[in-house]
């Protein structure tokens, strides 16, 4: 099977060392105004890979994306965030080829070993009940697909993020995302546009698996974690809007119970 690695065509722009930032920032910004269109033209693949991801989590399944480098990162970001946002840090977990330390410094062979993110997974005691996402902007990490490969094996469901075609990672995947989004500015820096499409759909993939476990109540965050004051003061305005209650009221509320979600139902059970 041969790839078409839009990823690796080379950038059309030229003597970028010979431009100036503004020139520069012009550009990349062009190119930036794409991505949206290349993840909407996604969306069907997209809502595929959600609507199974909703059913397993609701029966107490979990989600786990594994990558490498700048895809491994963009995956540990999105599923670190669901605790903080969302009062839930189990359901959504990021495993980056070459373990934490990859976060902050690059582990280049730690994505060319085909068996160690089977291992990474079965750390967390992965079963048929979950679903792992593989996210790799070229299709190609060995990682990612030994790790999909094991999970297909085990009769776990599997789905993936990649920006090229017909990649060895779509081909084990149950449920494939190919968003395509041609030559980055940087002939094959996949941190650029690539990785922001990645995260645009990790984005869609988090928020509405967790907006359906119903950690959304309308549109506020009211299992966010009051983990600082800026989130302490967002609390009280989601109780002031909720409850239609005053400052002060709102502030006693959260001060005593120290969870939005909880305050409401105290409140509206007085």
């Amino acid at each position: 099977m041969q790839i078409i690695k839009t990823t690796e065509k080379d950038s059309k722009y030229s003597n970028l060392e010979k431009k100036s930032v503004q020139e520069i920032l012009l550009e990349i910004n062009l190119e930036d105004s794409t991505i949206a269109d290349s993840v909407e033209s996604c969306i069907p693949q997209i809502n595929d890979l959600i609507s199974k991801a909703v059913d397993l989590v609701i029966s107490k399944g979990r989600i786990f994306y594994i990558g490498s480098g700048t895809s491994g990162r963009l995956g540990i970001v999105d599923a670190s965030e669901c605790l903080p946002t969302f009062g839930v840090g189990d359901k959504i977990i990021g495993i980056i080829a070459g373990g934490d330390k990859a976060i902050r410094i690059s582990q280049e062979f730690a994505e060319d070993s085909t068996t160690t993110a089977w291992l990474d997974l079965t750390k967390h005691n992965v079963s048929k009940n979950d679903m792992v996402i593989g996210i790799s902007a070229s299709g190609s990490t060995p990682y990612v697909i030994g790790g999909l490969e094991m999970s297909k094996k085990n009769k776990i469901t599997t789905g993936c993020i990649t920006c090229n075609l017909q990649t060895k990672i779509a081909e084990n995947s149950d449920f494939p995302i190919e968003v395509i989004v041609g030559p980055e500015y940087v002939t094959g820096s996949s941190r650029m546009k690539a990785g922001t499409a990645q995260k645009m759909i990790l984005n869609m993939i988090s928020t509405t698996v967790m907006i359906k476990l119903g950690r959304i109540h309308d549109n506020k965050m009211i299992d966010m974690k009051l983990s600082n004051n800026k989130l302490y003061e967002r609390a009280i305005r989601i109780l002031k809007t909720i409850l239609d209650i005053d400052t002060e009221t709102a502030k006693k509320l959260i001060d005593e119970y120290k969870n939005i979600r909880t305050a409401v139902e105290k409140f509206q059970k007085k």
